[in-house]
């Protein structure tokens, strides 16, 4: 019987042992993914991206990191040139896509989409973010950013602002910074609070955290400030996103003012959440998280693989 395959599908189902070897490979990985080397680990082997909500950070992450290890790709950016939109089940296109490539990423709508493609799946599948749930390689490039940039997580304490409701880019850093010693401070609107399911967890694991609405004051003190959009797509009430887009804006004179030191993340794409003027900041680190994230994700793609 073969090995079943190594699926990525959360963080939670990450042990700290797991996320210090892929934080470890992904540094390794760093002159391949500046094409100061060009790697040949993957080569005969073929990823496919199966993004059936937009993307392109993670797409062409995902895209590039497997063509710097030497493999192949195949991508399907629109789930309407899909057999899904003829009512095939993800199990059946699972067990399909299956015959076609070693490895596959997919990125749905719906959550739990993810796992229940692994289900049918015969090779490994990275969940590349399922609705509101998980985005589990966002997570992982997120703490290796951290790492770099602050050489180290333990003893940090992270602010997560925005979307907290609605955004699966904060629950699922959240659930892996936890197998860390660290505090959090959740800054968002009332209607936007973190997932009941992340505080339960916390307070399993006894991991310190805070709750505010107040921007100002939920900056002072931390080591990072993690910021994300309003996820305007996730609304039924467009009036209610309407109210909430603009609550928290970061720009250079508050950082200035408040926390001029903190390191300052966003998982991207941003809409109005950090003004231009950040972007100099040496402590802006959002785009340095887009670079890290291709070694990172080669890193994904041999642990899952080899």
């Amino acid at each position: 019987m073969p090995p079943k395959p190594k699926h990525l599908l959360s963080t939670q189902s990450l042990k700290k042992s797991e996320i210090e070897e892929i934080l470890a490979l992904a540094k390794e990985m760093e002159p391949y993914a500046r094409k100061e080397k060009q790697g040949t680990r993957m080569k005969g082997k073929i990823l496919a991206a199966l993004f059936y909500e937009p993307s392109t950070r993670t797409r062409l992450s995902f895209e590039t990191a497997m063509k710097r290890l030497g493999g192949e790709t195949l991508s399907v950016t629109d789930a309407s040139t899909s057999s899904i939109s003829k009512g095939e089940s993800i199990s059946d296109t699972a067990k399909v896509i299956s015959q076609f490539a070693d490895i596959v990423a997919i990125r749905h709508s719906q959550n739990g989409a993810a796992k229940e493609f692994s289900l049918g799946s015969e090779v490994p599948v990275i969940n590349a973010g399922d609705g509101v749930s998980q985005h589990p390689s966002q997570a992982l490039l997120d703490a290796y950013t951290i790492k770099k940039e602050l050489g180290k997580i333990n003893g940090l304490t992270v602010a997560i602002s925005g979307d907290l409701k609605y955004g699966r880019t904060p629950n699922s850093l959240a659930f892996l910074l936890s197998n860390y010693n660290v505090k959090f401070r959740f800054i968002s609107p009332k209607e936007l609070k973190m997932k009941p399911d992340v505080i339960v967890h916390l307070n399993r694991m006894k991991i310190p955290y805070e709750e505010t609405t107040k921007f100002e004051e939920g900056m002072r003190g931390v080591d990072v400030l993690y910021m994300t959009r309003v996820q305007k797509e996730r609304f039924k009430n467009y009036r209610e996103y309407e109210r909430l887009k603009n609550v928290y804006v970061l720009n250079k004179k508050l950082v200035q003012k408040v926390n001029p030191k903190m390191l300052i993340m966003h998982p991207l794409p941003r809409v109005n959440e950090i003004a231009q003027d950040v972007d100099g900041l040496k402590n802006a680190a959002y785009f340095r998280q887009v670079e890290n994230g291709i070694a990172v994700r080669m890193a994904i793609i041999l642990t899952r693989l080899l």
